[in-house]
């Protein structure tokens, strides 16, 4: 036997590293980079910014092409679970926002009302929202793809794609061909990972540190709190409720797939090709997730919920403005529908908070000093609020699909 294939043998024998442990060993090093040599490790954001960059560049051709090749290929009769996983966004959200209400009455949070003007204009209420999300959706598909524009992706996608159903089967195909071509591409993409994820770690430690954390450290609890709780404990329950199987085996593998890249990229658009290779790997019916993931990346925001509730009733708190049940039950709404907007606009969440405080008559000054501070803790909270709201996208998305009338669908079509 040759050394060559002694080599290639031993080779073979070695255990091959999964993504995740990957990914756990890039998040270390980082840190310790951090800590030992932060001038070195902040030289290492390019790796983060590349990654992050070719994560949002696939993400609206790939959401367009699936989309399309998905609904076109679908068959009349074939069961999807896309208006199940819409029911569990909905309640996902509003639990959440009542999770939020909650831990603010029994942890009272003030805040230090002495921060500088925050940039962005926030919306005036409601009927903005909706207007915007509206015409999101008839806009200009060239510009909605360059804009990395999901709702009008969406729209477009989901129209050509019932046309080309009664296309030729020869179109149909080349269409299959390209969706696979693109999930291939992602997959490449996602190999890259570790990379990115220990450049990121490393420069945002590097530049940031912890140190401006330590003033807002209830706040953050409280935050952070409803987070865990809404991933450990609510949705695990909405899960069983919906399914009636252990839902906990389901919800730690979509937090080891979803919420670690998604927590260090802060952005549920950058983690749709992650998204729906896990959903592939869960073995999940196509059709659903292809449209479930891409739309549970602007609506599904139960993170953003909690962090417009938090902050709002801890401004209320501060300024000793008394909140009743049903005022408070009013504002879990508001949050969730607002946060249905807010996909895809930096630091969206906390734009919308002056919207959701003008409920207690607090004026916009106050409201966006706020946010200002809201955007300090933003390392810490806007990644957990990523982590969570992508993670459940594909909880929910494999919850509807596994459901006892799913399956039973699944059956009867058979």
């Amino acid at each position: 036997m040759s050394a060559s294939s002694d080599t290639r043998t031993a080779s073979s024998r070695l255990p091959r590293i999964g993504l995740i442990p990957q990914i756990l060993i890039g998040i270390v090093a980082g840190l310790i980079l951090a800590s030992l040599a932060p001038s070195t490790a902040a030289s290492f954001a390019i790796l983060g910014d590349l990654f992050i960059g070719a994560l949002k560049a696939v993400a609206p051709i790939l959401v367009f092409v699936l989309v399309m090749a998905a609904i076109g290929s679908h068959q009349r009769g074939q069961p999807t679970q896309v208006r199940g996983v819409l029911l569990l966004y909905l309640i996902g959200t509003l639990v959440a926002a009542l999770v939020a209400v909650t831990a603010s009455f029994l942890f009272p949070t003030s805040l230090i009302i002495d921060a500088p003007q925050a940039d962005g204009t926030p919306p005036t209420g409601i009927a903005e929202i909706l207007r915007n999300l509206a015409m999101s959706a008839v806009d200009n598909p060239v510009h909605a793809l360059i804009e990395a524009n999901f709702i009008g992706i969406l729209t477009w996608a989901v129209g050509l794609g019932l046309l080309l159903r009664n296309a030729s089967d020869t179109t149909r195909r080349a269409l299959a061909d390209v969706s696979d071509a693109v999930s291939g591409l992602v997959r490449w993409v996602i190999r890259l990972a570790p990379l990115g994820i220990f450049g990121l770690v490393a420069n945002t430690f590097a530049s940031t540190g912890m140190s401006a954390l330590a003033d807002y450290a209830q706040l953050l609890a409280v935050l952070l709190g409803c987070m865990v709780f809404v991933a450990l404990v609510t949705n695990p329950l909405i899960v069983f409720l919906y399914t009636r199987r252990n839902p906990y085996p389901l919800v730690f593998a979509c937090l080891r797939g979803s919420a670690i890249t998604a927590f260090f990229t802060r952005s549920s658009a950058a983690n749709i090709p992650v998204n729906m290779a896990l959903c592939e790997r869960l073995d999940l019916h196509p059709d659903t997730y292809s449209v479930s993931i891409p739309l549970g990346a602007t609506i599904n925001m139960s993170g953003a919920a909690i962090t417009i509730t938090v902050m709002t009733l801890a401004a209320a708190n501060t300024l000793g403005i008394g909140v009743d049940f049903a005022t408070a039950f009013l504002l879990c709404i508001v949050s969730a529908l607002a946060a249905c907007g807010v996909s895809g606009v930096a630091g969206g969440s906390l734009l919308l908070i002056p919207m959701a405080a003008s409920l207690f008559g607090i004026s916009a000054d106050v409201a966006m000093q706020v946010v200002a501070i809201g955007f300090v803790i933003s390392v810490i909270q806007d990644s957990t609020e990523t982590a969570l709201n992508s993670s459940t996208d594909v909880l929910f998305t494999a919850a509807a699909c596994r459901s006892p009338r799913a399956q039973t669908r699944l059956a009867g079509n058979d």
